[in-house]
């Protein structure tokens, strides 16, 4: 059963993703994302092959290319998408339907039996995230409602099919494998579809370095680390400290205002996290008397 500290663990992993929008909008370049989504998971993924000197064997290349592409290229290029085309509320909005589709998933993969309480906790949170994110001026582009479905869907699959393939070895490792084959990916649809970068300033690669080595290594470390040990549900509903942290800084360090209904809908989505956590627990297997 998992315990506290990997809930904490884990759940610092979206905490930390909350911070992108900040970094992009403030530090990088703009008008490329797959470019930079790019420069963000092939280097971090050869530092940790370079640190772990593990490689997947053989039967694991088909596999690590599936998890890579789920999880970082295709969830990441869809994810920009929806971010140009939609305002950025109703964009993370739809990403917090990833915890129903999880739901959903788990049941037909790994045989997970959905329960009625973290539905409601799903549900839930994502009316708070609804609140603290979509404003008056919220806009529905077909496009981009499309690349924010595929997004949450790419991240429900690459929670779940990463709970289903477990590699013997670290964390450390599966993320550097998967960063590597993501960022392979990214690499031929960046030449294809946007032009070179400019010369980069000391903001720009400080805001490169933190997206890469906090962003991507060392918190999917902790978010691959804990999908062993949490229940599918209960890590999807973690993802939801994303948006929370990301209006967090905002406030902080942007000075945007924060109006009550934002401040309940923050509340909402922690509680929807805490219920969410509780919600999921495998029941107790009887003792054999």
């Amino acid at each position: 059963m998992a315990t506290r500290t990997d809930i904490v663990l884990t759940a610092l992993a979206p905490a930390i993703w909350g911070s992108t929008y900040l970094v992009t909008t403030e530090f990088l370049p703009d008008g490329r994302p797959l470019t930079l989504a790019a420069l963000r998971a092939l280097p971090a993924g050869l530092l940790l092959l370079a640190v772990t000197r593990s490689f997947p064997p053989r039967a694991w290349w088909g596999r690590t290319l599936v998890l890579g592409g789920v999880n970082f290229a295709l969830f990441w290029a869809l994810l920009f998408v929806a971010a140009y085309r939609l305002p950025g509320g109703v964009a993370a909005t739809l990403g917090t339907l990833q915890t129903l589709m999880v739901l959903g998933l788990a049941r037909g993969i790994l045989g997970t039996p959905i329960r009625a309480g973290a539905v409601i906790a799903a549900l839930t949170g994502l009316a708070g995230v609804a609140l603290l994110l979509i404003g008056p001026e919220a806009a529905l582009d077909p496009v981009g409602v499309a690349a924010g479905l595929g997004g949450a869907a790419s991240m429900a699959a690459g929670t779940v099919l990463s709970r289903h393939w477990q590699p013997p070895v670290s964390p450390l490792s599966v993320t550097g494998w998967q960063l590597t084959a993501g960022g392979l990916l990214l690499v031929p649809m960046a030449l294809a579809f946007e032009p070179a970068l400019p010369p980069l300033s000391t903001a720009n690669i400080g805001g490169l370095l933190w997206l890469g080595l906090a962003g991507a290594a060392g918190s999917y470390a902790l978010w691959f680390r804990g999908i062993p040990r949490l229940e599918p549900g209960a890590i999807s509903m973690l993802a939801m400290m994303s948006p929370v942290t990301a209006v967090a800084l905002g406030w902080l360090w942007l000075g945007e205002t924060l109006s009550p209904l934002q401040a309940i809908g923050a509340v909402i989505v922690l509680g929807s996290v805490w219920t969410g956590q509780r919600a999921n627990r495998p029941a107790p297997h009887p003792v054999a008397a």
